[in-house]
């Protein structure tokens, strides 16, 4: 057996920990590029604690190129030495994506693969500081960077070790505020990226085990912190999973999911995390229908079965009961399907080609056909 594990150079964990970020962040420069979502006044207190000159860049949405090419911008005007993410999977990734082109210089199209030029990133990026406030993409943990280019209508990803943030700070009260909506599709997306890795062809011993304690948390937490956004035990639970699965997808793939939510999010305005909610459910069950037919000695399914006792709780549970549990939680999270958010059944033939020419696809436990592929697409819309 051969793996490599590659995390956050320092991870922080905990409630109230936020307040440390003042020092970490004096530690590692002297002039601060801060990424936040939409509304940076939701950071005010966190901002003014900064103890040196900052400038602020905040995304609209999923970042794009053109908001990296106006971040580098301003981050090069001010001659930063070092980069904070405070938000969602969007700001954290937009950060990551400033805190390596600030050094390697060039276009984001350089480095971009499929769409762009996929050069390797040579040089280490500036220090990067990683605050989620929301308990979904994990991206505190990861070595790489989503980013839609718009004229090509697509959404593609920058890798690279250097990617990886210096510090992942998770202080699970940031995320008390986040509306019941973004705690359902985030913490889903947490849920399959914990999933994901742990059936995955390229799941590892390490892994294995992040995504189990991953597996159990959401199984206990997830519905409670839908219900109630103040119960801090099933935040701080919902934080850890995410930054679990980050970890895990990170050394292990992830899967047809994630295939698909990367080739939706390039042709239909759905936000990612809604769109691995939808998925979730579908893409399960053709797996597990394709295994059983193709496959029936796979370990992937003894996989399946283990996850639904860790999600249900119950040591008695089967697969079966996994996938039950899976579609209830999606019923009582009030998950809409594909349809709503503008992807047509006339766009399945465009999704499914990406889809299964995606990077995250390649970690699925089976090789789906492609009418496999529309058969799972045609349960999310």
């Amino acid at each position: 057996m051969q793996f490599e594990f590659a995390t956050a150079g320092r991870v922080v964990v905990g409630p109230g920990r936020s307040s440390e970020l003042p020092g970490m962040v004096a530690e590692l420069g002297s002039r601060a590029m801060i990424c936040t979502g939409a509304r940076p006044e939701r950071h005010a207190p966190l901002l003014e604690s900064l103890r040196l000159p900052h400038v602020v860049w905040a995304v609209n949405g999923e970042p794009t190129v053109s908001s990296a090419r106006g971040a580098m911008a301003l981050g090069r005007e001010h001659g930063v030495d070092v980069v904070v993410g405070i938000g969602g999977g969007s700001a954290l990734d937009l950060g990551k994506v400033l805190s390596v082109l600030l050094t390697n210089g060039g276009d984001p199209l350089d480095y971009l693969e499929v769409v762009g030029r996929g050069r390797s990133l040579t040089r280490p990026a500036l220090p990067y500081v990683a605050v989620p406030t929301t308990a979904g993409t994990g991206s505190e943990a990861t070595a790489n960077a989503v980013l839609k280019s718009v004229e090509h209508g697509v959404k593609a990803s920058l890798r690279s070790a250097f990617m990886l943030p210096r510090v992942a700070l998770v202080d699970p009260l940031l995320t008390l505020d986040c509306p019941p909506a973004v705690t359902a599709s985030a913490g889903l997306d947490a849920l399959s990226q914990c999933l994901e890795p742990f059936v995955s062809v390229r799941a590892n011993p390490l892994t294995d085990g992040l995504a189990r304690e991953g597996l159990r948390r959401c199984g206990r937490a997830l519905r409670r912190a839908y219900q109630d956004g103040s119960d801090v035990t099933a935040r701080t639970d919902m934080a850890v999973c995410a930054l679990l699965g980050g970890m895990a997808l990170a050394n292990a793939k992830l899967g047809a999911i994630h295939g698909f939510a990367s080739a939706i999010g390039g042709i239909a305005d759905v936000p990612h995390g809604m769109a691995c909610a939808a998925l979730l459910v579908p893409v399960v069950e053709t797996n597990v229908a394709t295994l059983r037919s193709r496959d029936p000695d796979s370990p992937a399914l003894a996989r399946y079965a283990e996850a639904a006792r860790l999600l249900t709780g119950d040591p008695g549970a089967r697969l079966a009961d996994g996938i039950g549990w899976l579609r209830e939680t999606v019923a009582r999270l009030g998950v809409p399907r594909l349809a709503d958010f503008g992807l047509r059944p006339a766009d399945a033939d465009a999704v499914v080609t990406r889809a299964a020419k995606a990077s995250s696809t390649q970690g699925n436990p089976v090789q789906l056909t492609v009418d496999e592929l529309h058969a799972a697409l045609a349960g999310a819309i």
